[in-house]
C-alpha cells in the first residue's frame, strides 16, 4: 500500500512552462522583469504562492473563476548568468480553463459551481481585455492528474533532475528550446514514416506548435509539480518517462516494433496508475 502526504493547496498537477531570454521582452516589460528578476522567488515558492492565490479566489463568495487583474509575477530561471522569466499569466490562463470547463457543463450545472453574475463577470472583463491587449501566447500548459505522455519528447533522461528533500521533493526536466524542437521534429518523421497518422501526431504537431511561438533560445521545463504527492521516493527515482520516450522513438525509427510496443505499454502503464488515484478515497 503506498502511503501519500498531501499538503494543501498544491493541486495534483503537472505544468509544462517557456522562459524567454529577457530580449525577448519589449523595452519596458524587459525592464520590469529584469527588475523583478532580482527579488523573484524560487519555482517551488512561486507555485505554492501561485495555488494559494488560486485557492483563495475559489473559496471566496461569490468565488473569481478569474483574476480581475493580470498577475505581475513570473517563474525566473538563470543560466550562465543569463536571465529567462516565464510570465505566470494567472488571469489569461484562467480566461482558458474557465472556458473548457464551461464547455464541459451544461449552464445549469455550470452555476451550480459558479453563480450567473460571476460568470458575466467574467465574460465582460475577458471582453473588455481582448478589445485592449495583444494577443499574447500562453507560457505555461497544464495536465491534472498525469503527464501526457507526448510532453516527454521534448526532453532526454540528461534533462531529468529529481530533489527528495523533505517539503523540496520535485522532479522538473529542463531543455534548451533549440533542442526540445529538434526532438519533436523528430518524432514526428519517424511516427509517420513507421505508424502513419495517429492521434500523438496531433498532439506532437500541437506541441511543436506551440514551441514555435517562442524565443529560440528560450528554455522549455517539465515540473512534476503536485504529482510528486502521487508518487513515493522510489517511483520518481525509477521514473524514466522521458528517457521511455526517446528509445521509444528510437526503436521506431529501425522498425523494432516489439521493443516499442513494450515501451509504449510500459509508459501508459506508469501513467494509468497515477492518474487512476484521482479516484481513490
Amino acid at each position: 500500500m503506498r502511503l501519500v502526504t498531501v499538503r494543501l493547496p498544491n493541486p495534483c498537477a503537472a505544468y509544462l512552462r517557456v522562459y524567454e531570454p529577457l530580449s525577448a521582452f519589449a523595452g519596458e516589460d524587459r525592464t520590469a522583469w529584469r527588475q523583478y528578476a532580482r527579488q523573484a522567488a524560487g519555482r517551488g515558492e512561486r507555485l505554492r504562492m501561485e495555488h494559494r492565490r488560486a485557492l483563495v479566489d475559489v473559496l471566496s463568495v461569490p468565488p473569481v473563476p478569474v483574476p480581475v487583474d493580470e498577475s505581475p509575477e513570473a517563474f525566473v530561471m538563470t543560466v550562465d548568468e543569463q536571465v529567462f522569466v516565464c510570465p505566470v499569466q494567472s488571469r489569461l490562463r484562467a480566461w482558458a480553463a474557465f472556458s473548457e470547463f464551461r464547455t464541459s457543463l451544461p449552464e445549469q450545472l455550470l452555476h451550480a459551481f459558479v453563480p450567473p453574475a460571476s460568470v458575466a463577470q467574467a465574460d465582460a472583463s475577458h471582453e473588455l481585455w481582448a478589445d485592449k491587449e495583444p494577443v499574447a501566447p500562453v507560457r505555461i500548459q497544464t495536465a491534472n492528474w498525469a503527464v501526457p505522455l507526448h510532453w516527454f519528447v521534448a526532453f532526454s533522461d540528461e534533462d531529468r533532475e529529481l530533489r527528495l528533500e523533505p517539503g523540496e521533493r520535485s522532479l522538473v526536466h529542463r531543455a534548451r528550446m533549440s533542442a526540445s524542437r529538434r526532438r519533436v521534429g523528430r518524432a514526428l518523421r519517424t511516427i509517420r514514416r513507421s505508424i502513419g497518422e495517429i492521434s500523438y501526431v496531433e498532439e506532437l504537431e500541437g506541441l511543436g506548435r506551440w514551441l514555435e511561438e517562442f524565443h529560440p533560445r528560450a528554455w522549455v521545463e517539465l515540473d512534476y509539480a503536485g504529482l510528486v504527492q502521487l508518487m513515493t521516493d522510489e517511483e520518481l527515482r525509477q521514473d524514466t518517462s522521458a528517457a521511455d520516450a526517446a528509445a521509444l522513438l528510437a526503436a521506431l525509427a529501425v522498425g523494432d516494433e516489439e521493443t516499442a510496443t513494450m515501451l509504449h505499454d510500459t509508459l501508459v502503464d506508469r501513467w494509468a496508475a497515477v492518474r487512476a488515484l484521482e479516484q481513490a478515497n
